[in-house]
């Protein structure tokens, strides 16, 4: 077969109706949506209707929608621009199983003087809300906790963490990249102050971003420079990939039932064969409480990299939850966390699906996994002979 992707986690394809709808914004419709001629002004429509877009999918007003340039710049955006608003307050709160987009700068911030608090998670990777709860108080600036893990698909208790948070008069922003357009979202009936989403994790370009702004929310914008998005993100617009991420939320809208049950049933076929045709084999997360379409499995004494490279040969593409760091071996962060332990993180690997994958594509990795896994552990110096 030709390549079969299985890392939606990491990025998607863009949508067919994507790349059709933003290719005149290339070299036709080329104009700066700021000028005063019309035609400029025929490409501000466009993006009026792409804010939209996004604010249906969301269950928001298109008021509270900024663009960005990507996930990362959100997070650091409703991170930093949070802080600035209240400098009086030096807390500031997030998880051990962040994505480093949030966690790096949290801990850039501890070496300028701030308190960091990393809230723990147990073996299947839940938060530990008690921890949280003890933890908010009258000198907390914000609590950034990530909706969904990007490597074991855990859907956090944010909703509960959001009320936690209000009832403290702190701000709260998840950073939901993962969770956009795989499960519902109604912002309107949220006390989520601040969310993060990224373009290219639900089939629109790279390199588009959205921060939601609850209306109300103080926030001090990160980019400084001309009027763009109501003087709260400057920057010339990029264009295409707005129209991009407009249609992608609307498809995403479109295509929700299919994520949690389509897709879902993939995931799952291909988990339950990989459990019962590989030995020393586990699941890592909560098992009934993750995004539909994310499985992280660890094989014993066997490297992650080692899997990722016999699955290449075959054109199967996934990802490992190690990371080569400084010429050695680096079970991932959030494994860590977890618990999980060292002759099984190293081993892990996150198979991430879309609406994209069939179940062909599914049964031809059935077919070649317990091989590329049996070749291996025959190969491992860890393995008892």
């Amino acid at each position: 077969m030709d390549t079969i992707y299985f890392d939606n986690n990491a990025t998607t394809r863009v949508a067919e109706e994507v790349f059709s709808e933003i290719q005149p914004y290339f070299c036709e419709m080329y104009g700066n949506p700021s000028s005063m001629h019309t035609f400029g002004g025929q490409v501000g429509v466009k993006i009026r209707e792409a804010r939209e877009r996004v604010a249906e999918l969301l269950g928001c007003e298109p008021s509270e929608v900024i663009f960005t340039g990507c996930g990362t710049e959100s997070d650091n955006t409703a991170i930093m621009g949070a802080l600035s608003a209240k400098p009086n307050r030096r807390k500031v709160i997030t998880s051990r199983v962040e994505h480093p987009a949030v966690l790096a700068v949290c801990r850039s911030l501890e070496r300028h003087g701030y308190e960091v608090i990393e809230v723990g998670v147990d073996a299947n990777g839940r938060l530990d809300f008690d921890e949280l709860d003890k933890q908010v108080d009258d000198d907390t600036a914000i609590v950034s906790i990530m909706y969904a893990n990007n490597e074991t698909g855990n859907i956090f208790p944010i909703e509960r963490i959001a009320e936690l948070c209000k009832s403290r008069g702190v701000v709260f922003h998840t950073d939901a990249v993962q969770a956009v357009g795989k499960i519902p979202l109604k912002m309107s009936e949220s006390e989520i102050d601040l969310l993060s989403l990224s373009g290219h994790k639900l089939h629109a370009p790279k390199g588009i971003g959205v921060l939601y702004v609850r209306k109300g929310t103080r926030l001090t914008p990160y980019m400084l420079g001309g009027h763009q998005e109501g003087g709260r993100r400057a920057g010339t617009e990029n264009v295409p990939g707005i129209i991009g991420l407009g249609k992608a939320a609307e498809l995403a809208g479109a295509n929700l039932a299919e994520e949690n049950s389509r897709v879902k049933a993939l995931r799952d076929k291909l988990e339950n064969a990989i459990l019962k045709s590989c030995t020393d084999a586990r699941i890592n997360g909560d098992v009934e409480n993750r995004l539909p379409n994310t499985s992280n499995i660890s094989f014993e004494y066997i490297e992650g990299e080692a899997i990722l490279l016999m699955l290449d040969k075959f054109g199967i593409c996934a990802s490992s939850g190690s990371a080569c760091t400084s010429g050695s071996l680096e079970p991932s962060h959030v494994l860590r966390a977890m618990g999980v332990p060292f002759t099984a993180a190293h081993g892990s690997i996150r198979f991430s699906l879309s609406r994209y994958n069939t179940d062909e594509e599914v049964d031809f990795a059935i077919e070649k996994i317990p091989g590329i896994i049996n070749r291996l552990r025959e190969l491992s110096p860890f393995v008892a002979k």
